[in-house]
């Protein structure tokens, strides 16, 4: 290799150095720009609708936005901060109802098989002595809700936390308020003869974060609705905490689904055990249906990703970035098969392909 070969390499090693210790400012970077396309497809959408110059449409989105959060703050999330506390509280007694029908069972299945001597062996191998006792409710309640607040980021530092958040607001207002400029400025970065081409690919990285943000919005609403009835059918207490839950952690594909069953499982299994079985099929049947029926339906235009490529993308994103990756999973994937269909494939792959078949 020569002189300027091992430079070259050099300077994609120290990038990708620089890359990595400041990952945890380029994953809020990217968190502003989502937050910043969803204002802008919101922006867009009142433009097209109603002819408004866009300083005018950027102000009422924001004021919309505004009034919609303190609305949210004052009616929605009193009861459901309250609803949700009960939820937890709750954890421990459905806990222990849960290892008392794993003994029946255990016992019965030992009587049947073993005779009446062999139940206390198999409660012993189910159930062993720590768990066994009365604490054993509120030990494994207190696992699950230490588990779910660190799934959730909420054992962080509080203060560090708002400043991120004010760091992505603040991009995100920023963003918004300029697109074109920021988007030229990225543009402007790279060689002269691939800005026409990046002009392009960009703004398909922004059509795909717009139909997937619209589609997940759609979708996370109507998985709130639909448990929210189904519940309320089932009689199932504590309806909102558990509605909201659902539609909040539908935006977290495979993870959030299998979460937000656990906790109205948890309630119905305190009226019957029927209950936690019918919630377990009736939640089933909903995300059939987000997965079938309302997904392919809002989603026309939606990138298409697998769901093994969603679940690894799940994995590395959350081992990279934390928490937050683990959010930012299917926006962070959707750009990336872009990415790698318009520049690696067409623009690399494709062209190479050409000549070794002239040649």
């Amino acid at each position: 290799m020569k002189l300027q070969h091992w430079l070259g390499l050099c300077a994609v090693l120290a990038t990708g150095v620089l890359f990595w210790s400041l990952r945890d400012v380029l994953i809020h970077l990217f968190a502003a720009i989502v937050l910043a396309m969803a204002l802008c497809t919101l922006v867009g959408a009142l433009r097209q609708r109603w002819n408004l110059p866009r300083p005018l449409a950027l102000l009422a989105c924001l004021f919309g936005l505004v009034v919609l959060v303190a609305v949210g703050l004052t009616v929605i999330v009193p009861p459901f901060t309250s609803q949700f506390q009960q939820l937890i509280l709750q954890l421990p007694s459905a806990a222990k109802a849960l290892k008392e029908l794993l003994l029946q069972a255990s016992s019965s299945v030992s009587a049947m098989v073993y005779g009446n001597g062999g139940s206390s062996d198999w409660s012993q191998l189910l159930f062993p002595k720590g768990l066994a006792d009365s604490q054993g409710g509120p030990a494994i309640a207190s696992s699950v809700t230490g588990g779910f607040l660190s799934i959730l980021g909420l054992a962080g530092n509080v203060g560090s936390g708002l400043l991120q958040l004010l760091f992505v607001v603040a991009v995100t207002l920023m963003v918004a308020v300029q697109p074109h400029a920021y988007k030229n400025v990225g543009i402007q970065m790279l060689p002269s003869f691939y800005r026409r081409r990046a002009h392009v690919i960009l703004k398909m990285c922004g059509d795909a974060l717009s139909s997937w943000m619209i589609g997940v919005l759609i979708s996370s609403v109507c998985v709130a609705v639909l448990a929210g009835i189904g519940l309320s059918l089932l009689g199932v207490k504590l309806v909102m905490a558990n509605a909201l839950l659902a539609g909040l952690l539908n935006v977290i594909p495979n993870v959030g689904p299998t979460l937000s069953t656990i906790f109205p499982m948890s309630v119905a299994l305190l009226d019957a055990p029927w209950k936690a079985l019918a919630v377990l099929g009736l939640y089933i049947v909903i995300q059939n249906l987000e997965s079938y029926v309302i997904t392919p339906s809002v989603m026309q235009r939606q990138v298409n990703l697998l769901p093994g490529l969603t679940l690894a993308a799940q994995f590395v994103f959350t081992v990279l970035f934390g928490p937050l990756g683990l959010l930012l999973a299917l926006p962070l994937a959707v750009v990336l098969q872009v990415l790698i269909r318009e520049v690696i494939v067409h623009d690399l792959l494709d062209p190479w392909k050409r000549q070794k078949l002239a040649s």
